[in-house]
């Protein structure tokens, strides 16, 4: 009988590729606070976003910046061991894995940052950094910087955090000012308390992420909190502190990824576990001998499986080609990232159905990945038009974010 390794379940596919000793090491952190995240997991989705214990275990295991260079107070992990950990938290708590997702991806702002300021954000205070990088707000240039208002939405754990980003449109007395790339757009920096947060994530699925909008209104920004949107489409410049030779945009997609390839599987196993005990209403025999549920099972097992290999190759090629890919390598993350989300919203869709009534409960884990799942897939970097762009690239069009 084989055995999988994660310990849950004896009935398994052959799975033997070993992980590093580096990921076997930080998967055991994840197991050790996995119930200090388990019994915080339903007041999370009652107040929408993660309970003080929860992250001051996630910043006690180092989680929250296992993405961020060491030389700024991170662990500057393998990008293959970090997806590996956000894997495990999604199997525990999607909303808990999208947290440390974001704060990876705004993480990377730190290669990007002047240095001084990167060190103050990452090195020298230890909430999380979070925010928006879609520009719907307005920094007028200024001496020695910018002054900044607007409103942002998605500041997923912002509840924990101590900076916030909020992506702008440069202006130069109330006119956008531009570049040889059009309308010049910026990420600023500004502490929480500056911000006023806004109370209205009321969502269907990752409850607990805390994702609120929130406003500025004519804080200044020195330059030296800022980053010009156009760098972050390349590697950060090389620098002794420098993390990472991958680009912004090409990074944060591995996030949102692997939290919904964790909680596929998360379902994966929870429905494993019904299905053994589970006799349908009027039904002889369990849910496990349905022919229907048998062939359904093993279709969601090789979706997921799919996407674990899909999302592990595109993070092979990041790593060693993060310098030269270049569009090649913008256009395979993008696929891969959208990709990774059909299949695992497809496979988590199909054991929902054949759960039965069981899947409608709140109290049931199904319905957790079920919604968290869809809801992560609704955010652009899962989106199907990367899907659409990265088809016109290869036929020979540019790779545009959207049309």
């Amino acid at each position: 009988m084989a055995h999988n390794h994660d310990g849950e379940q004896p009935l398994a596919l052959i799975d033997e590729k070993p992980v590093s000793a580096q990921t076997a090491e930080w998967l055991s952190r994840v197991d050790a606070i996995a119930p200090v995240i388990e019994k915080w997991r339903e007041e999370g989705e009652r107040q929408r976003f993660s309970p003080l214990p929860v992250f001051e275990a996630l910043q006690e295991a180092g989680i929250h910046r296992m993405l961020v260079s060491r030389d700024l107070g991170g662990s500057q992990l393998p990008l293959e061991t970090g997806l590996h950990v956000l894997q495990a938290l999604a199997r525990i708590d999607p909303a808990v894995a999208w947290q440390m997702g974001v704060q990876a991806a705004i993480g990377r702002l730190s290669d990007y940052l002047p240095e001084p300021a990167a060190r103050e954000l990452f090195l020298e205070q230890d909430q999380l950094v979070v925010g928006s990088v879609n520009p719907t707000g307005t920094a007028e240039a200024v001496d020695g910087g910018y002054r900044l208002s607007g409103r942002w939405g998605f500041a997923s754990g912002s509840a924990h955090a101590a900076w916030l980003v909020c992506a702008a449109r440069i202006t130069v007395d109330g006119a956008p000012r531009t570049t040889g790339h059009g309308p010049e757009i910026r990420m600023l920096f500004v502490p929480k308390s500056a911000v006023r947060m806004l109370d209205n994530w009321h969502t269907l699925g990752l409850r607990g992420t805390g994702s609120e909008d929130y406003e500025v209104d004519g804080v200044f920004v020195a330059e030296q909190y800022t980053v010009d949107q156009q760098a972050m489409f390349a590697p950060p410049p090389a620098r002794p502190s420098r993390g990472y030779g991958i680009s912004y945009y090409d990074f944060g997609l591995f996030g949102s990824s692997s939290t919904v390839l964790g909680a596929a599987r998360g379902a994966l196993r929870e429905f494993q576990r019904l299905a053994a005990a589970k006799k349908p209403m009027a039904g002889t025999t369990t849910l496990a001998a349905s022919h229907t549920v048998q062939e359904r099972f093993a279709r969601a097992e090789a979706q997921v499986r799919a996407a674990r290999l899909l999302l592990a190759d595109a993070a092979w090629h990041a790593e060693r080609f993060g310098e030269v890919g270049g569009d090649a390598l913008s256009a395979t993350v993008r696929l891969t990232a959208a990709t990774v989300a059909d299949l695992c919203c497809t496979a988590i869709a199909g054991l929902f159905t054949v759960a039965g009534t069981s899947s409608l409960y709140a109290s049931s884990m199904l319905e957790r990945y079920f919604r968290d799942a869809h809801s992560a897939a609704k955010h652009i970097t899962l989106s199907p038009t990367n899907v659409e762009m990265t088809g016109q690239y290869l036929l020979g069009g540019g790779l545009g974010m959207r049309r």
